[in-house]
Protein backbone atom coordinates (compact mmCIF):
# COMPACT_ATOMS: atom_id res chain seq x y z
CA UNK A 1 0.00 0.00 0.00
CA UNK A 2 1.34 3.42 -0.95
CA UNK A 3 1.69 6.00 1.79
CA UNK A 4 -0.58 9.06 1.82
CA UNK A 5 -0.65 12.48 3.47
CA UNK A 6 -3.23 11.57 6.13
CA UNK A 7 -1.21 8.62 7.38
CA UNK A 8 1.88 10.82 7.58
CA UNK A 9 -0.03 13.49 9.51
CA UNK A 10 -1.05 10.87 12.07
CA UNK A 11 2.51 9.57 12.34
CA UNK A 12 3.83 13.10 12.78
CA UNK A 13 1.36 13.70 15.60
CA UNK A 14 2.41 10.44 17.27
CA UNK A 15 6.03 11.56 16.94
CA UNK A 16 5.35 14.82 18.77
CA UNK A 17 5.42 17.18 15.78
CA UNK A 18 2.88 20.00 15.97
CA UNK A 19 3.31 20.99 12.33
CA UNK A 20 3.45 18.94 9.15
CA UNK A 21 3.12 19.92 5.51
CA UNK A 22 3.90 18.62 2.04
CA UNK A 23 5.63 20.26 -0.91
CA UNK A 24 6.20 19.06 -4.46
CA UNK A 25 9.87 18.45 -5.18
CA UNK A 26 11.16 21.05 -7.61
CA UNK A 27 14.32 22.94 -8.47
CA UNK A 28 14.81 25.98 -6.24
CA UNK A 29 16.10 28.40 -8.86
CA UNK A 30 15.32 31.72 -7.15
CA UNK A 31 16.41 30.43 -3.76
CA UNK A 32 19.65 29.11 -5.25
CA UNK A 33 20.38 32.52 -6.77
CA UNK A 34 19.71 34.15 -3.38
CA UNK A 35 22.08 31.69 -1.71
CA UNK A 36 24.86 32.44 -4.19
CA UNK A 37 24.36 36.17 -3.66
CA UNK A 38 24.52 35.68 0.11
CA UNK A 39 27.74 33.70 -0.26
CA UNK A 40 29.24 36.27 -2.65
CA UNK A 41 28.71 38.96 -0.04
CA UNK A 42 30.51 36.78 2.54
CA UNK A 43 27.48 36.85 4.83
CA UNK A 44 28.22 33.23 5.78
CA UNK A 45 31.32 34.46 7.67
CA UNK A 46 33.43 31.45 8.72
CA UNK A 47 30.83 28.82 7.83
CA UNK A 48 32.73 27.43 4.87
CA UNK A 49 30.47 24.39 4.71
CA UNK A 50 27.76 26.64 3.28
CA UNK A 51 29.84 26.93 0.12
CA UNK A 52 29.66 23.18 -0.46
CA UNK A 53 26.83 21.26 -2.13
CA UNK A 54 25.01 24.33 -3.43
CA UNK A 55 23.84 22.16 -6.34
CA UNK A 56 22.16 19.74 -3.94
CA UNK A 57 20.56 22.58 -2.01
CA UNK A 58 18.88 23.78 -5.19
CA UNK A 59 18.09 20.37 -6.72
CA UNK A 60 17.27 17.67 -4.16
CA UNK A 61 17.17 15.07 -6.96
CA UNK A 62 20.94 15.07 -6.55
CA UNK A 63 20.34 13.75 -3.04
CA UNK A 64 17.49 11.35 -3.83
CA UNK A 65 17.06 10.89 -7.61
CA UNK A 66 13.56 9.43 -7.21
CA UNK A 67 12.25 12.20 -4.94
CA UNK A 68 8.78 13.53 -5.65
CA UNK A 69 7.82 15.21 -2.40
CA UNK A 70 9.25 16.90 0.67
CA UNK A 71 7.61 16.31 4.02
CA UNK A 72 8.29 19.28 6.30
CA UNK A 73 7.88 18.85 10.05
CA UNK A 74 7.86 21.39 12.86
CA UNK A 75 8.39 20.70 16.57
CA UNK A 76 7.59 23.37 19.15
CA UNK A 77 10.40 23.97 21.67
CA UNK A 78 9.06 27.00 23.55
CA UNK A 79 9.59 26.62 27.30
CA UNK A 80 9.66 28.95 30.27
CA UNK A 81 12.76 30.22 32.04
CA UNK A 82 13.08 28.53 35.44
CA UNK A 83 16.05 30.43 36.88
CA UNK A 84 14.78 34.01 36.77
CA UNK A 85 15.45 34.43 40.50
CA UNK A 86 19.05 33.25 40.35
CA UNK A 87 22.00 35.58 40.51
CA UNK A 88 22.69 37.61 37.35
CA UNK A 89 24.40 35.59 34.66
CA UNK A 90 24.91 34.96 30.99
CA UNK A 91 21.97 34.30 28.69
CA UNK A 92 21.52 31.17 26.57
CA UNK A 93 19.28 30.84 23.54
CA UNK A 94 16.04 29.05 24.42
CA UNK A 95 16.63 26.24 21.94
CA UNK A 96 19.66 25.11 23.99
CA UNK A 97 18.00 25.00 27.41
CA UNK A 98 17.21 21.29 27.19
CA UNK A 99 18.48 18.23 25.38
CA UNK A 100 20.10 18.64 21.97
CA UNK A 101 17.27 18.86 19.44
CA UNK A 102 19.21 16.79 16.93
CA UNK A 103 19.05 13.83 19.31
CA UNK A 104 15.41 14.38 20.24
CA UNK A 105 14.11 14.84 16.71
CA UNK A 106 16.23 12.16 15.04
CA UNK A 107 14.72 9.55 17.35
CA UNK A 108 11.21 10.68 16.47
CA UNK A 109 11.70 11.19 12.75
CA UNK A 110 13.34 7.77 12.50
CA UNK A 111 10.13 6.33 13.98
CA UNK A 112 8.05 8.11 11.33
CA UNK A 113 10.24 6.84 8.49
CA UNK A 114 10.16 3.28 9.82
CA UNK A 115 6.36 3.40 10.01
CA UNK A 116 6.14 4.78 6.48
CA UNK A 117 8.27 1.87 5.26
CA UNK A 118 5.96 -0.59 7.03
CA UNK A 119 2.99 0.90 5.18
CA UNK A 120 4.88 1.28 1.92
CA UNK A 121 7.93 -1.02 1.62
CA UNK A 122 8.86 0.48 -1.75
CA UNK A 123 9.08 4.00 -0.36
CA UNK A 124 12.52 5.60 -0.59
CA UNK A 125 13.25 8.08 2.18
CA UNK A 126 16.04 10.38 3.33
CA UNK A 127 15.59 12.64 6.34
CA UNK A 128 17.51 15.59 7.72
CA UNK A 129 17.43 17.47 11.02
CA UNK A 130 19.32 20.65 10.22
CA UNK A 131 22.33 18.60 9.15
CA UNK A 132 22.32 18.09 5.38
CA UNK A 133 22.38 20.13 2.16
CA UNK A 134 18.65 20.85 2.25
CA UNK A 135 17.04 24.29 2.50
CA UNK A 136 14.78 23.32 5.39
CA UNK A 137 13.25 26.78 5.82
CA UNK A 138 12.44 27.06 2.12
CA UNK A 139 10.72 23.69 2.12
CA UNK A 140 8.86 24.54 5.32
CA UNK A 141 7.54 27.65 3.61
CA UNK A 142 6.55 25.73 0.48
CA UNK A 143 4.90 23.06 2.65
CA UNK A 144 2.70 25.67 4.34
CA UNK A 145 4.22 25.54 7.82
CA UNK A 146 4.42 29.31 7.77
CA UNK A 147 6.04 32.28 6.08
CA UNK A 148 9.62 33.50 6.34
CA UNK A 149 9.86 36.49 8.65
CA UNK A 150 12.23 39.37 8.17
CA UNK A 151 14.56 37.67 10.68
CA UNK A 152 14.64 34.67 8.28
CA UNK A 153 12.87 32.31 10.69
CA UNK A 154 9.65 30.59 9.68
CA UNK A 155 6.60 31.98 11.51
CA UNK A 156 3.47 29.93 12.03
CA UNK A 157 0.33 31.93 12.73
CA UNK A 158 -0.76 29.54 15.52
CA UNK A 159 2.49 29.02 17.47
CA UNK A 160 4.91 31.70 16.26
CA UNK A 161 8.49 30.82 15.33
CA UNK A 162 9.71 28.78 18.30
CA UNK A 163 9.94 25.47 16.45
CA UNK A 164 12.57 23.21 14.96
CA UNK A 165 12.29 22.10 11.34
CA UNK A 166 13.03 18.67 9.91
CA UNK A 167 12.67 17.43 6.33
CA UNK A 168 11.94 14.04 4.77
CA UNK A 169 12.52 13.45 1.06
CA UNK A 170 10.28 10.72 -0.35
CA UNK A 171 9.64 9.15 -3.75
CA UNK A 172 5.87 9.47 -3.48
CA UNK A 173 3.40 12.07 -4.66
CA UNK A 174 1.36 13.46 -1.79
CA UNK A 175 -1.47 15.90 -1.21
CA UNK A 176 0.46 19.15 -1.30
CA UNK A 177 -0.12 21.97 1.16
CA UNK A 178 -0.89 25.56 0.25
CA UNK A 179 1.77 28.16 0.95
CA UNK A 180 0.98 30.82 3.53
CA UNK A 181 1.21 34.47 2.56
CA UNK A 182 3.64 36.82 4.30
CA UNK A 183 1.89 38.26 7.37
CA UNK A 184 4.73 40.41 8.71
CA UNK A 185 3.39 43.43 6.86
CA UNK A 186 5.25 46.65 7.66
CA UNK A 187 6.49 45.41 11.05
CA UNK A 188 10.25 45.81 11.55
CA UNK A 189 10.57 45.00 15.25
CA UNK A 190 13.11 42.22 14.69
CA UNK A 191 15.28 44.45 12.52
CA UNK A 192 15.05 47.37 14.93
CA UNK A 193 15.79 45.22 17.99
CA UNK A 194 18.96 43.53 16.69
CA UNK A 195 21.75 45.22 18.68
CA UNK A 196 24.43 44.40 16.11
CA UNK A 197 22.40 45.27 12.98
CA UNK A 198 22.80 41.73 11.65
CA UNK A 199 19.51 41.78 9.70
CA UNK A 200 20.78 43.77 6.73
CA UNK A 201 17.55 43.49 4.73
CA UNK A 202 14.36 41.47 4.77
CA UNK A 203 15.26 37.79 5.32
CA UNK A 204 18.97 38.46 4.87
CA UNK A 205 21.33 37.91 7.81
CA UNK A 206 24.96 38.96 7.91
CA UNK A 207 26.43 36.20 10.05
CA UNK A 208 29.54 38.30 10.67
CA UNK A 209 27.35 40.48 12.92
CA UNK A 210 24.92 37.87 14.27
CA UNK A 211 25.27 37.14 17.99
CA UNK A 212 24.31 33.51 17.40
CA UNK A 213 27.16 33.10 14.94
CA UNK A 214 29.62 35.05 17.07
CA UNK A 215 28.99 32.87 20.11
CA UNK A 216 28.64 29.44 18.45
CA UNK A 217 30.09 28.91 14.97
CA UNK A 218 32.74 31.61 15.21
CA UNK A 219 36.17 30.06 15.85
CA UNK A 220 38.06 33.32 16.24
CA UNK A 221 37.93 36.21 18.66
CA UNK A 222 34.88 38.43 18.95
CA UNK A 223 35.60 41.83 17.44
CA UNK A 224 35.71 44.88 19.70
CA UNK A 225 33.08 46.63 17.60
CA UNK A 226 30.52 44.49 19.43
CA UNK A 227 31.51 45.87 22.84
CA UNK A 228 28.38 46.41 24.90
CA UNK A 229 26.10 44.98 22.17
CA UNK A 230 25.92 41.29 23.07
CA UNK A 231 23.29 41.76 25.79
CA UNK A 232 24.99 39.10 27.94
CA UNK A 233 24.33 36.26 25.47
CA UNK A 234 27.02 33.61 25.91
CA UNK A 235 25.42 31.07 23.56
CA UNK A 236 23.07 31.96 20.73
CA UNK A 237 20.55 34.80 20.74
CA UNK A 238 16.75 35.13 20.88
CA UNK A 239 16.32 38.88 20.58
CA UNK A 240 14.73 38.93 17.12
CA UNK A 241 12.25 36.22 18.13
CA UNK A 242 11.51 37.65 21.57
CA UNK A 243 10.23 40.91 20.08
CA UNK A 244 8.16 39.32 17.30
CA UNK A 245 4.44 40.11 17.84
CA UNK A 246 3.50 36.63 16.60
CA UNK A 247 5.60 35.08 19.36
CA UNK A 248 4.43 37.51 22.01
CA UNK A 249 0.80 36.72 21.25
CA UNK A 250 0.76 33.11 20.09
CA UNK A 251 3.66 31.22 21.70
CA UNK A 252 2.47 28.03 23.39
CA UNK A 253 4.40 25.79 25.74
CA UNK A 254 5.99 22.73 24.19
CA UNK A 255 4.84 19.34 25.38
CA UNK A 256 8.27 17.83 24.72
CA UNK A 257 9.85 17.14 28.11
CA UNK A 258 13.37 16.98 26.70
CA UNK A 259 13.24 20.67 25.74
CA UNK A 260 12.61 21.87 29.29
CA UNK A 261 15.63 23.44 31.01
CA UNK A 262 18.08 20.96 32.54
CA UNK A 263 21.09 21.63 34.78
CA UNK A 264 19.99 25.26 35.04
CA UNK A 265 21.00 25.73 31.40
CA UNK A 266 18.53 28.54 30.76
CA UNK A 267 21.12 30.83 32.33
CA UNK A 268 24.70 30.38 33.53
CA UNK A 269 25.67 32.50 36.50
CA UNK A 270 28.93 34.40 36.48
CA UNK A 271 30.24 32.24 39.33
CA UNK A 272 29.44 29.03 37.47
CA UNK A 273 31.41 30.18 34.44
CA UNK A 274 34.34 31.41 36.50
CA UNK A 275 34.58 28.07 38.31
CA UNK A 276 34.00 25.85 35.27
CA UNK A 277 36.74 23.64 33.85
CA UNK A 278 36.60 21.37 30.81
CA UNK A 279 35.56 18.37 32.90
CA UNK A 280 32.55 20.23 34.29
CA UNK A 281 31.76 21.60 30.81
CA UNK A 282 31.68 18.08 29.34
CA UNK A 283 29.58 16.77 32.22
CA UNK A 284 27.04 19.57 32.24
CA UNK A 285 26.60 19.89 28.48
CA UNK A 286 27.06 16.26 27.35
CA UNK A 287 23.62 16.21 25.70
CA UNK A 288 23.22 19.93 25.15
CA UNK A 289 23.61 22.01 21.97
CA UNK A 290 26.00 24.16 24.03
CA UNK A 291 28.74 21.58 23.50
CA UNK A 292 28.91 22.83 19.90
CA UNK A 293 30.64 26.00 21.10
CA UNK A 294 33.24 23.87 22.92
CA UNK A 295 34.78 24.81 26.24
CA UNK A 296 37.24 27.18 24.57
CA UNK A 297 34.46 29.02 22.73
CA UNK A 298 32.34 29.42 25.84
CA UNK A 299 35.27 30.77 27.83
CA UNK A 300 36.24 33.15 25.00
CA UNK A 301 32.76 34.62 24.95
CA UNK A 302 32.60 34.84 28.75
CA UNK A 303 35.86 36.76 28.84
CA UNK A 304 34.66 39.11 26.10
CA UNK A 305 31.40 39.77 27.92
CA UNK A 306 33.06 40.29 31.28
CA UNK A 307 35.42 42.85 29.74
CA UNK A 308 32.75 44.66 27.78
CA UNK A 309 29.89 45.38 30.13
Amino acid sequence: MSINSQIIRELAKQGGFQLVGFAKAEILKAEHDNLLSWLDQKYHAGMQYMERNTDKRSDIRKILPSVKSVISLGMNYYTKNITENKKPGYKISRYAWGKDYHIVIQERIKFICEEIKKNDPEAELIYYVDTGPVMDKVWAKKAGLGWMGKHSNIINRKIGSWFFIASILVNRELEYSEEVGDLCGSCTRCIDACPTNAIVSDQVIDSNKCISYLTIENKGEIRWEFKGKMEDYIFGCDICQDVCPWNIKFSTLSGIEEFKPVNGNDKITFDEVNEMDITEFNRRFSESPIKRAKFSGLMRTAIFLSNNQ
